[in-house]
């Protein structure tokens, strides 16, 4: 009855509806477009992308989204460069929320003692840097910067703030009352962490998780725009978007198409973050 109610509420949230519906979509597109596509991302069609000026041809048949300056698919390199992103964007959530959580647990349960110190100390060294800086320091140390080395660089620096918010909610349930009754019948702090915290954090760690999905594809897709990202020919979108702008008077449809993608995708998972938020928190639906 209860999870009727949840998903009752969270289908009555149309902003959160649109997300998922934009989140779909954008895996369809990622998955399906390369697969049909009767292009590569990489080869030129200099029989069929080249305009009668000399340029890239338009929106056509033959090419849904133009050609890019030299003589791509635009269509199919924006369908990898989703590809990319959300491969990178997904797994250093999952990397980036698996450490947040468990430093936010350790934190608010050992709060005031020497963990928490030391682990708060690293995380207010870590936020006292902009992230984008931080993570173009990293993945210059590191060298060329591949898919693996980039997810690992934003999983590694993108958990500071969510360690911080669950550390908060986690201090909160410690002091309850059903914390106290456990450790009164005698379970240890492992299992007091693994059977009562830990189940506690998981709607925020969700909540924050599907949000920061959106941070990485823009991290990620800022990265590539300032050459720090994945190094072409590879597609990304923040690449593919430093060419358009190159272009933007002769092939317009070069700038706007990767500068449409993300801020959809941004758009959408903001938005199923959203949808979640009230989910997991019917007080503040029920305030809105």
């Amino acid at each position: 009855m209860r999870r009727s109610l949840a998903f009752q509420r969270f289908v009555a949230n149309r902003a959160a509806v649109a997300g998922v519906g934009v989140v779909v979509s954008l895996a369809v597109f990622a998955i399906v477009v390369p697969w049909v596509a009767s292009h590569d991302p990489w080869t030129s069609d200099f029989a069929r992308g080249v305009a009668a000026t000399g340029g890239p041809v338009g929106p056509s048949r033959d090419f849904p989204l133009g050609a890019d300056r030299i003589f791509r698919d635009e269509l199919v390199r924006l369908a990898y460069g989703a590809r990319l992103s959300l491969l990178i964007a997904l797994s250093a959530t999952v990397l980036s929320s698996l450490v947040g959580g468990l430093v936010g647990v350790a934190s608010g349960y050992y709060e005031g003692r020497a963990p928490d110190m030391v682990l708060m100390r690293v995380v207010d060294v870590g936020l006292a840097f902009p992230f984008l800086l931080l993570v173009m320091a990293i993945g210059a140390a590191l060298g060329k910067t591949s898919p693996g080395t980039l997810l690992v660089v934003l999983g590694l620096t993108g958990w500071l703030g969510s360690a911080r918010i669950v550390r908060a909610k986690t201090i909160q349930i410690r002091s309850a009352d059903f914390i106290a009754a456990s450790r009164a019948l005698g379970q240890t702090t492992g299992q007091i962490l693994l059977l009562h915290v830990l189940p506690n954090v998981l709607g925020p760690i969700t909540v924050l998780a599907t949000l920061s999905v959106a941070q990485m594809i823009v991290a990620e897709s800022v990265l590539s725009y300032l050459g720090a990202g994945v190094a072409p020919p590879t597609p990304t979108w923040g690449h593919m978007l430093l060419e358009g702008q190159d272009s933007v008077m002769m092939a317009p449809w070069l700038l706007v198409a990767p500068a449409l993608a993300i801020l959809t995708s941004v758009v959408g998972f903001n938005l199923l973050g959203e949808g979640l938020r009230d989910l997991l928190d019917p007080g503040r639906a029920g305030a809105r």
